[in-house]
């Protein structure tokens, strides 16, 4: 199961779940929040999880739907993200309308994105210090920022 890029700009004592291990994590994660963890949740963020870059709801709907042999709507995945992303198991790349898998669920962090206009990557990267300047900046003009979302888009190292 292959996974998005992802670093940390400062020192974290993050660790990155792949497999089993992340969906069980996500699952604890989510029961910690209030959330149940349903066979439907479980399915997508399963399918979320084998991707490397991010993928739509669309597209996980269309692979649930050729795996289940019947139709999964677009709009039931759509409601199942927007769980995930409200409790950091999942990451939007908002420019894309697209979502990662979170490969350490629990760690409560700004998103900030690379985003490869050729190929499709996303690199994560945590950098705690532009995430407090960029709260900061939020701060001073009296906004209180929610769930900040930075992207970068160009091009990877093996695109350029």
């Amino acid at each position: 199961m292959g996974q998005h890029s992802h670093s940390h700009a400062t020192s974290h004592s993050h660790r990155e779940l792949h497999g089993e291990s992340l969906i069980e994590a996500a699952a604890r994660a989510l029961a910690a929040a209030g959330e149940q963890w349903t066979t439907m949740r479980e399915t997508v963020f399963t399918e979320l999880a084998r991707h490397d870059r991010p993928v739509s709801a669309y597209d996980i709907a269309d692979n649930l739907s050729a795996a289940r042999g019947k139709r999964v709507a677009p709009n039931s995945v759509y409601r199942i993200l927007d769980v995930f992303v409200a409790n950091n198991l999942a990451l939007r790349v908002e420019s894309a309308n697209a979502y990662l898998a979170n490969t350490h669920p629990g760690c409560a962090h700004d998103c900030i994105f690379l985003v490869c206009d050729e190929c499709g990557e996303a690199a994560h990267v945590d950098d705690e210090e532009v995430s407090r300047a960029v709260r900061a900046i939020a701060a001073a003009r009296e906004f209180k920022a929610e769930r900040p979302v930075l992207e970068i888009r160009g091009l990877c190292k093996a695109c350029a």
